[in-house]
């Protein structure tokens, strides 16, 4: 079994070998909105029972409006990252050969060779080859905010399709720039699966919800995979209140967080090489010892195995984790 992959997170972890309380320290290694809306009232009868169906309707027809999907009624799913492990059995893909295009999230990467699939890392679409069965993109991508327009992604499906090959397109990172995801065309490409995460952008990772945007036949499987009440009655409850609401105001919170961000770590002598809204790559000569020197202050960020002149920041929340931040990055000194 392939070793696991090295993630953000791991308060709890850091806080074992650089000492204080984990909900002392600032966690900056993730990408997910450090702002969380409020957490709309849950009926009881969310609680008490399993999923009813109308329940399901309403969040699929919710995201329908929200992704503006089209004719396809998004499927929930139990966080996108439990989609991932499906991904080899959906498409059929043992012994298939798949490109994912690199660096990027990692678990894409360990997923698919567990399922007995050949995997090729690739730079990008131009290196996508006619053996390749799966084309694999995170898009914005993880960590470093690259962009594949639509239309490129559309061009790509057809070529795909015409050899009976798929693409999955990951759009976790998607909110916060809606103009450039894939979903309103989706229904013109069944061979097709796009994911989106809800927790990031509503700030609310912990609820696990996620949908996909996909032909009928690929949901239809999905479903059968999952099994039945895969999501809880709680989530879906969550999601038709927020995926129905204003969330301008939260596009402009996060704005405002990640233009701080951008600034501190400007100030702080720090070259940003990429990124979304939701966070910062920064390549460093010394990351490894800037990584330390975070930690000592009790602030986590996101270090790469593969690539070790790299640190990602998340969001801080707010004024006061900014001069936190700011004043770690001033006393370090190389």
């Amino acid at each position: 079994m392939n070793a696991p992959i090295v993630h953000g997170g791991g308060i709890t972890a850091a806080a074992a070998i650089y000492g204080g309380e984990a909900e002392h320290w600032l966690d900056l290694s993730t990408g997910i909105n450090p702002c969380p809306v409020p957490v709309p009232e849950i009926p009881m009868r969310a609680w008490h029972r399993l999923p009813d169906r109308h329940l399901i309707d309403q969040a699929r027809a919710a995201a329908q409006s929200y992704y503006r999907s089209g004719d396809i009624l998004p499927l929930p799913v139990p966080g996108t990252q439990s989609l991932i492990q499906l991904l080899p059995r959906l498409f059929d893909g043992g012994g298939k050969r798949v490109a994912i295009l690199a660096p990027t999230y990692g678990e894409y990467e360990r997923a698919f060779p567990m399922a007995g699939c050949s995997v090729d890392l690739i730079a990008g679409l131009d290196d996508v080859r006619a053996d390749h069965a799966v084309v694999v993109i995170v898009n914005p991508n993880n960590p470093d905010g690259r962009i594949y327009a639509p239309e490129r992604l559309v061009a790509l499906s057809e070529e795909m399709k015409a050899r009976g090959g798929v693409v999955i397109v990951d759009e976790a990172f998607g909110d916060t720039c809606p103009q450039m995801s894939l979903v309103p065309l989706a229904s013109k490409m069944p061979n097709v699966l796009i994911s989106r995460s809800f927790g990031k952008f509503f700030g609310l990772a912990g609820l696990r919800l996620g949908f996909v945007v996909a032909a009928l036949p690929i949901v239809e499987r999905i479903e059968g995979l999952l099994g039945p009440w895969a999501v809880s009655g709680p989530a879906l409850s969550i999601a038709v209140d927020l995926l129905r609401s204003d969330i301008a105001p939260i596009q402009l919170r996060i704005s405002d967080r990640a233009g701080a961000l951008r600034k501190i770590l400007d100030q702080g002598g720090l070259r940003i090489i990429g990124g979304t809204d939701l966070f910062a790559l920064v390549d460093h000569k010394q990351a490894a010892q800037l990584h330390r020197h975070l930690c000592q202050h009790h602030i986590l960020v996101r270090k790469f195995d593969y690539q070790p002149r790299w640190l990602r920041f998340g969001l801080t929340a707010d004024t006061a984790g900014d001069q936190r931040l700011s004043d770690a990055l001033q006393s370090y000194t190389s």
